[in-house]
């Protein structure tokens, strides 16, 4: 069973939103009404905005055994109408005075309250199969539309009790986040993932250092991040100890969704004796690897694939480099491959895609990584916009970006690749300055010491801001000279 805590309806705290709070027991009520609306549905749309209701709506999809499309309540018209033509959803489900938009606002809507209901609710329809599909995710397109990603109970199911025994994740904990709930990362770890564990969430709305630190201080054990909320923690945690205090009192912080500059790690561990946990997944494949809450956290590594997870890396010709979960050099770059129950069913109505990703039962993820002899993986970057070939060398972007972020000055770094008569490609740096900007030479210097002379930046390039989606990632192709 996916949710077992619904079914025991406990008097425990379950969700609680600003303002809004539900126990297992009414949760299980208002679910299990909901879902008996809509039993025999093909496909659902949530539109996701970071409420109560939006816990309700997909926990209710779940028990009924109907796949949810969760929608980012900040998406652009013509992507909303993609993903609208090519899911189908019969109906949309919302908190009630919401105001949506255009062709969403065309379909059947069916308002999704968070009051307790008094009357039990009908009986449970029986647990789907696990190939049964539980969401359709879409990603981020770079070249074409955005493609829905299917993701089956099972890859649900086996990931979050690997991930759970990787973190030590029990009933006890308490999580808090500020997390959108339109993605992996804040709806499938950061809500479904408490609810299996039987443990309680307590969602901010949105992240502020200073509400994250009011639940530390308070009851919260564990805190789920991306790399801007944490620097934004270490920040406040430097000019305020209190903060610091209760951020110290947490029992895990883990960071996700892109890399946690090796500066950040450094100064929460200094400010509050914490070591943030670093874990590496995808939509296609939900979390491959982990450091383990009693593992070593070394800044840029993201552990070892979690149990059940196979990973190897491969070269340019697809043949891998040493055997699955192998011990590697520290040194060679290759692209990761993964295979596991924690894979998706394939693109909706994209078997080309699909084919084109997966290769003898392995999936491409695009992803450039090293291993290190222990067996942890470190991420060196995107084949399409990380893995910079200069030289003869292959360069991941991501350490020459933590290299340049060692540098006072520098307050961001994005590293690039572009094209170059002699070196095939050279390295570009785009720098936001803490202040004045410094010399181009000083930079490119300090990364040749740190590093090595072939990874030091040919060019750099100095901006106000660096372009970023909402969950912090640099959008690489959206810089230009």
């Amino acid at each position: 069973m996916l949710l077992p805590e619904l079914v025991t309806g406990s008097d425990r705290s379950a969700l609680r939103f600003p303002g809004a709070e539900l126990t297992y027991r009414e949760l299980a009520r208002l679910t299990g009404h909901l879902a008996g609306r809509l039993r025999g549905r093909n496909r659902v749309a949530v539109w996701a905005t970071p409420t109560l209701e939006t816990c309700v709506a997909v926990v209710g999809a779940l028990v009924a055994g109907v796949p949810v499309v969760p929608l980012n309540p900040r998406i652009g018209e013509r992507e909303l109408a993609h993903i609208l033509a090519d899911s189908a959803p019969e109906v949309v489900l919302s908190a009630p005075d919401v105001e949506l938009p255009g062709p969403l606002a065309e379909l059947p809507r069916l308002p999704v309250l968070a009051t307790p209901a008094d009357t039990p609710p009908p009986s449970a329809p029986a647990e789907p199969d696990g190939e049964t599909p539980a969401f359709i995710v879409y990603t981020s397109g770079t070249t074409g539309p955005p493609k829905g990603v299917v993701l089956p109970r099972r890859a649900l199911a086996t990931n979050l009790d690997a991930l759970a025994e990787a973190w030590a994740w029990t009933a006890d904990d308490v999580l808090v986040h500020g997390l959108p709930l339109f993605h992996v990362h804040g709806l499938i770890l950061g809500v479904v993932g408490p609810l299996r564990r039987g443990c309680s969430l307590r969602h901010l709305g949105r992240f502020s250092t200073e509400a994250a630190g009011a639940e530390l201080a308070r009851d919260a054990t564990m805190l789920f991040g991306v790399p801007t909320m944490y620097h934004r923690l270490a920040a406040d945690c430097a000019a305020d100890p209190a903060l610091a205090a209760a951020v110290a009192r947490a029992r895990l912080l883990v960071s996700g969704s892109a890399a946690l500059p090796a500066t950040d790690h450094a100064r929460i561990a200094e400010l509050t004796g914490q070591r943030v946990v670093e874990r590496y997944g995808m939509t296609e494949t939900l979390m491959n690897c982990s450091v383990r809450a009693d593992g070593d956290r070394r800044p840029g590594a993201v552990g070892p694939p979690l149990p059940g997870v196979d990973l190897r890396l491969v070269d340019d010709s697809g043949a891998p480099l040493g055997t699955g979960n192998a011990r590697g050099d520290g040194e060679t770059v290759g692209e990761i491959e993964v295979r596991g129950p924690n894979l998706f069913l394939g693109y909706l109505n994209r078997p080309d895609a699909t084919a084109e990703a997966m290769r003898g039962g392995w999936f491409r993820t695009g992803d450039m990584a090293v291993r290190d002899p222990d067996g942890y993986v470190r991420i060196v970057g995107r084949r399409a916009t990380d893995l910079i070939k200069s030289g003869g060398y292959k360069i991941g972007a991501g350490e020459i970006e933590n290299a340049l972020l060692e540098h006072p000055a520098v307050a961001e770094a994005a590293v690039t690749g572009e094209p170059d008569e002699d070196l095939g490609e050279r390295i570009v740096a785009w720098v936001v300055p803490a202040g004045a900007p410094p010399d181009a030479a000083e930079l490119t210097d300090h990364v040749a010491r740190l590093l090595a002379p072939h990874k030091r930046p040919r060019v750099v390039r100095f901006r106000e801001s660096l372009p970023r989606n909402e969950m912090g990632k640099v959008l690489k192709r959206a810089l230009d000279g």
